[in-house]
């Protein structure tokens, strides 16, 4: 069995004249990643490996939800293919993961997020939201081998205020 959680990066800043790549975070998605990170923590769920886009928005959302989980940064890695919108290479990534690792946690982007969370999942989701969290169950034992799984549960920052 293994699980794959999906977090978007929080809401980000178009006020500074950066790259797409370096768009911070605004003080929205600073406090929603918080929210969501601290409500992930009461669920006591054991993620084997966290990853995360090399991105500046959701490499900040990702450092802020994995403080609220007390997460062992020796077990997280910047990944530079999880920065991606198709899903692709997303999805060539989440198959490629060791099948040592039962649940890993992913910080990238949409609209790759919300075309993996429907094609693997078993309920449609519109668009997965910013700081919003995905949670998918296979049955299979190998990464490699995931299909179509099921959609254990999205965690919507708005709902949490």
């Amino acid at each position: 069995m293994k699980n794959l959680l999906l977090m978007r990066h929080g809401k980000s800043s178009w006020e500074l004249n950066v790259s797409d790549f370096d768009r911070p975070l605004k003080q929205r998605g600073i406090t929603d990643a918080h929210l969501v990170g601290s409500h992930l923590a009461k669920e006591n769920l054991a993620v084997d490996f966290a990853f995360s886009s090399p991105a500046n928005r959701a490499l900040h959302t990702a450092m802020i939800c994995l403080r609220n989980l007390k997460y062992p940064m020796d077990k997280f890695k910047v990944a530079p293919e999880l920065y991606d919108f198709s899903g692709n290479q997303v999805v060539d990534f989440v198959r490629s993961r060791p099948n040592n690792l039962t649940t890993i946690l992913i910080f990238g982007h949409n609209h790759a997020f919300t075309q993996i969370a429907n094609s693997f999942g078993n309920e449609h989701i519109e668009n997965v939201p910013t700081s919003g969290l995905v949670h998918i169950k296979f049955e299979e034992e190998s990464w490699e081998m995931i299909k179509k799984g099921s959609t254990i549960k999205t965690i919507i920052p708005k709902a949490l205020k």
